[in-house]
């Protein structure tokens, strides 16, 4: 079932920019250049491993948007024979741009670009990261107003994050298998969540500090790519914002 937006938000909302590309991506990695070109730099570019990268020509670039199912993890390899990145995507020289942990579902973005992947990623570009959290109970105003201020985890204070409400939209959502537990007499409740950094499950720790831990986590946006309509396993081209 194709996921329709909720009547408070616009987090699903197609984005014109992303199409499809139906040419096929060349193959190619990441690009570097010599440390002498380097030295020439005066900002340096994000690091992969030992080599830098430099931009890369547009007719070269591999952008994909993924919907990233319950219960995979966001590699392309295991040890254990778990459900991987691999199992749904066959695209070489591709790479994850942060991660999504096993438990939570929906967009990811993967990618050949070094650059793009740093923006979407590091700590200083502040990309924003859109997630409905279904949570156990009811929160209070003055209990989403601490999310919105930033609370204390163990790792640090959290920066002020975006909180709404929204309208339940499980009917419109592809069922989760295993479902999300039900107990006739206590409530869940919607939010959209937005953050600007990445710290390990924050989301799910952040409202676990209020009393209200998250039963389900689906991440809609990342930066300027959307989740749109793909459903679970689903993944396509999309071209690089202008």
């Amino acid at each position: 079932m194709h996921p329709r937006q909720p009547r408070s938000r616009s987090a699903l909302k197609p984005d014109k920019k992303q199409t499809r590309r139906t040419d096929k991506p060349a193959p190619a990695a990441y690009h570097s250049v010599s440390k002498t070109a380097e030295k020439r730099r005066k900002k340096p570019h994000f690091q992969s491993g030992r080599k830098k990268s430099t931009p890369l020509p547009l007719e070269e670039q591999k952008i994909i948007v993924f919907n990233k199912p319950y219960d995979t993890l966001s590699q392309f390899t295991d040890g254990q024979g778990r459900q991987t990145l691999a199992d749904f995507i066959k695209v070489k020289d591709v790479y994850a741009a942060g991660r999504l942990d096993r438990d939570s579902e929906g967009l990811m973005v993967l990618t050949n670009d070094g650059i793009l992947q740093a923006k979407l990623t590091q700590p200083t570009s502040k990309a924003a990261k859109t997630y409905w959290v279904q949570v156990d109970g009811a929160p209070s105003e003055a209990d989403l107003d601490k999310l919105r201020q930033g609370v204390k985890l163990k790792d640090g204070v959290t920066l002020p994050a975006t909180i709404e409400r929204l309208d339940d939209p499980s009917e419109q959502l592809w069922p989760r298998t295993p479902p999300v537990r039900y107990r006739a007499n206590i409530p869940t409740t919607w939010l959209s969540i937005t953050i600007v950094e990445g710290k390990n499950r924050q989301v799910r720790r952040m409202t676990a500090h209020i009393g209200f831990p998250t039963l389900r986590l689906i991440r809609v946006s990342m930066g300027p790519y959307h989740l749109n309509t793909l459903l679970p396993g689903q993944w396509q081209y999309v071209d690089k914002p202008k």
